[in-house]
């Protein structure tokens, strides 16, 4: 059979090309501001900042390019009143091209004390996916019987973390997700078979004062999914005066890019990310977007550290 030509950018050919064959590559979405937005890949990270915090962060990958990804994300997360529990909650929205996948997740953290100043803490997220897929809606030369739509398939599924930090500190590592669920359509041509791929996490940062109001904080979060090269991310932050984070970050082999974040007072806290491709779909987009928002409230338990350093 004669392989359909796709028109409507190259984005949406990939897409297509991972539900028709398995989904081998990295599925889950990308931050570049993970080191404050842990939640997302980390139930043990639930209840670390001892207040009811919730955060959303809007992210636009190589924008002006046709079926580029989108990610919106809200969290939610608290410790309970005893204090070694801490509930979280996460929603997902991720779409790239023709594919959509929202996530609803929930996040268990039991936390044990290691030190005077340090906590580890063992995290579980449970919860389901809703995938979809408008693969007929693709234009092609010549049809395709292999262009089938997934509608509404819903992956649950289950994963867990460790995190271990101080107030300057920090080391974590997770899976988020182990069940490697099929997604299944049938076709003219047959079975057209997808699947989730695991996921494993590193992220670790350390905060050391330069300055009487200069302090400087790296971190790294290092990735590993089957079929995929390893993803590793290297950040270097500059906190100025407890108020102004100014920093740059490295995707190895993939991206660079700049980070800002502005602390308005102890509880609130507004982030933005850009981001340059590295690779050769570079000269066809605008690059990357990402904007952040972060509120801690001073009701339920905890008080507000200040500054909050990841």
């Amino acid at each position: 059979m004669k392989r359909a030509r796709i028109h409507t950018g190259p984005l949406v050919l990939i897409a297509a090309m991972l539900i028709g064959n398995g989904l081998c590559a990295q599925q889950d979405p990308l931050y570049s501001q993970y080191m404050f937005n842990t939640l997302a890949v980390n139930p043990a990270y639930a209840g670390s900042a001892n207040v009811f915090t919730a955060l959303a962060l809007s992210r636009h990958q190589w924008v002006g390019f046709t079926g580029a990804p989108s990610t919106q994300t809200l969290l939610a997360h608290t410790p309970l009143p005893k204090e070694n529990m801490a509930l979280g909650f996460s929603l997902m929205n991720d779409m790239i091209g023709p594919t959509r996948q929202t996530g609803i997740y929930a996040d268990y953290a039991y936390r044990i004390r290691t030190g005077k100043d340090t906590r580890l803490a063992f995290g579980l997220k449970g919860g389901v996916n809703l995938y979809q897929a408008d693969l007929a809606a693709l234009t092609t030369v010549d049809p395709d019987a292999a262009n089938v739509n997934v509608k509404g398939t819903i992956l649950p599924n289950f994963g867990f973390g460790l995190f271990w930090h101080s107030p300057r500190y920090y080391a974590g590592v997770s899976l988020p997700k182990l069940m490697e669920n099929d997604i299944d359509a049938v076709s003219a041509t047959g079975i057209v078979t997808a699947s989730e791929r695991r996921h494993l996490f590193f992220l670790a940062g350390y905060v050391l004062d330069i300055d009487r109001g200069l302090k400087f904080k790296p971190s790294v979060m290092v990735r590993q999914v089957q079929g995929a090269p390893l993803s590793v991310d290297l950040n270097a932050n500059f906190l100025l005066r407890d108020r102004i984070w100014l920093g740059g970050m490295y995707r190895m082999g993939n991206s660079f890019g700049l980070l800002a974040q502005y602390q308005v007072n102890d509880q609130f806290r507004i982030g933005y990310a850009f981001d340059l491709t590295t690779t050769r779909i570079g000269a066809y987009n605008g690059g990357t977007h990402e904007v952040m928002l972060n509120y801690d409230f001073r009701f339920f338990t905890g008080r507000t550290v200040s500054p909050r350093f990841f």
